[in-house]
């Protein structure tokens, strides 16, 4: 494989557009549950959400998937979409938010960078709600670079944030 130029150090991932069974649904979960704000609705076959007015960092669509299934296990797609919050009291917030929904999650672990929730929208999408630590908490190895790590995350202490 050969070496391309480096993206642009300011590129990031904008939004994600899921297709979804049922948009209503979908935006009980994400608006209701997760706190979105609905920034617009397009009839019944989209809808546009956002964290702070932004005009959209989720969009979600019934245009070839209304009344649909989820993809099988076993098969490409998206894996998850990651959720970033900017602190771990709000990621605390959110897994409040999933667990008095009565949303179970499917993992919660400490990689070392970050601090994940993994759980499940309603149309089986994997949905990543995480918190970056800040860069110099990073673990290193013992050459200097980024040595990243999956160890079972303390939700007890995590909901306890939320209290502070």
């Amino acid at each position: 494989m050969s070496q391309s130029p480096a993206v642009a150090a300011g590129t990031r991932i904008g939004h994600v557009h899921l297709k979804v069974a049922d948009l209503d649904r979908a935006l009980g979960f994400y608006c209701g549950v997760l706190g979105f704000e609905l920034m617009q609705k397009m009839g019944s076959g989209a809808a546009f959400i956002s964290a702070g007015g932004y005009h959209h960092h989720i969009g979600l669509n019934t245009w070839e998937s209304k009344g649909g299934s989820p993809p099988p296990p076993g098969t490409t797609g998206l894996y998850h979409t990651a959720i970033l919050y900017p602190t771990r009291a709000t990621l605390a917030d959110a897994l409040h938010r999933v667990l008095t929904a009565g949303i179970a999650l499917d993992g919660a672990s400490d990689h070392g960078v970050s601090e994940a929730l993994y759980l499940r929208d309603p149309d089986q999408n994997g949905v990543e709600l995480y918190r970056d630590r800040p860069k110099e908490e990073w673990p290193l190895g013992p050459d200097g670079k980024l040595a990243m790590f999956t160890k079972r995350l303390d939700v007890e202490a995590l909901l306890r944030e939320r209290e502070a």
